[in-house]
C-alpha cells in the first residue's frame, strides 16, 4: 500500500475543505451533484473521444498502481539469474530448457526460451528490445488518459460554471435567490481545477514513475540473460544487475532515445 497517496489526497482535499470551513463558509456549499456530473462526465466524454478504447481501459486497470504499486523483488531474481548463468556454464544452454515451465514473467519466458533456442547476443537484444519499447509505449499511451482528463477537466469546469450563470439569469426577477446560485455555479470551476490538479495529472504522474520501474526492470532481466549468452561469469552478471537497485529513473541510454 503507497500511504504517500492516501496522504496526498487526504492533505489535498481536506486543505480546500479547511479552508472552506475557516473562512465561515459552508462546507456542504461544496457538495454540488449536477456541477460533478457536468465536470465528471464532459471530462470522461472527452477522454474517451481522444482514446482508443484498449488504452483507455488499460489506464483505467492500472490506476491501482497508485494505491498498490507493483510488487518487484529484484534480489530474488538477480539470484535467479545468476543460478541461470552458473548452471549454463557447467551443463551448457539447453539446461535451461527445464527452467522455462516455471517462469511465469511473459518477458523472462520469452528470453529465457531465445536463450535456449541458440538465439545469439545481438538477436535477443534487438528481439527483447522491441519488446520493452512495445510495452513502454502502451504503458505510457494507457497512463496519457490521465494527462488528458487533467486537460479538459478544467475547461468543463468552466462551461459547468457558464452553464450554471445562464440558469441564474433566468431568475433575475428573483433577486435574493441570484447570491446563493451564482455561489453554486462556480463550484464547477473548482470541481474542474480540483480534480486535474488534486487526482487526474498526479495519478498520471504516479503512474510514470512505477512505468519506468516496470521498464527498468525488464531491462535488468534482459542484461541478465545477455549476459549469460556471452558466458560472463554469473558473480560479474550478479554484481552488474545489483547496480538496477538503484535506479528510480530509465537508463541513461532509454532516455537518450526518447
Amino acid at each position: 500500500m503507497d500511504k504517500t497517496s492516501i496522504l496526498g489526497i487526504v492533505v489535498g482535499i481536506g486543505a480546500i475543505v479547511g479552508g472552506q470551513a475557516l473562512e465561515g463558509g459552508s462546507v456542504a456549499s461544496l457538495a454540488q451533484p449536477t456541477a460533478f456530473v457536468i465536470v465528471a462526465g464532459g471530462t470522461l466524454g472527452a477522454v474517451l473521444l481522444q482514446t482508443p478504447f484498449v488504452h483507455f481501459w488499460q489506464g483505467v486497470r492500472i490506476v491501482k498502481w497508485v494505491f498498490l504499486p507493483p510488487v518487484i523483488d529484484h534480489r530474488q531474481f538477480i539470484h535467479q539469474i545468476s543460478q541461470w548463468g552458473y548452471r549454463a556454464r557447467r551443463e551448457g544452454l539447453l539446461a535451461l530448457e527445464n527452467v522455462l515451465p516455471q517462469i511465469r514473467d511473459p518477458f523472462m519466458h520469452k528470453g529465457l526460451q531465445l536463450l535456449v533456442d541458440g538465439a545469439s547476443p545481438e538477436h535477443l537484444r534487438e528481439v527483447m528490445e522491441v519488446e520493452i519499447n512495445t510495452y513502454e509505449e502502451e504503458m505510457r499511451q494507457s497512463a496519457r488518459i490521465w494527462e488528458a482528463a487533467g486537460g479538459y477537466s478544467p475547461t468543463i469546469g468552466i462551461l459547468g460554471a457558464v452553464l450554471g450563470l445562464i440558469h441564474t439569469m433566468q431568475k433575475l426577477t428573483e433577486p435574493s435567490k441570484l447570491g446563493a446560485g451564482i455561489a453554486v455555479a462556480f463550484v464547477a470551476t473548482i470541481y474542474g481545477v480540483g480534480l486535474a490538479n488534486l487526482v487526474y495529472l498526479p495519478i498520471a504522474n504516479k503512474l510514470k514513475v512505477h512505468i519506468a520501474r516496470q521498464v527498468a526492470f525488464k531491462e535488468m532481466l534482459l542484461d541478465g540473460l545477455l549476459g549469460i549468452a556471452m558466458g560472463d561469469n554469473p558473480l560479474l552478471i550478479e554484481g552488474r544487475l545489483e547496480s538496477y537497485l538503484f535506479r528510480e529513473t530509465p537508463t541513461p541510454a532509454r532516455a537518450a532515445r526518447r
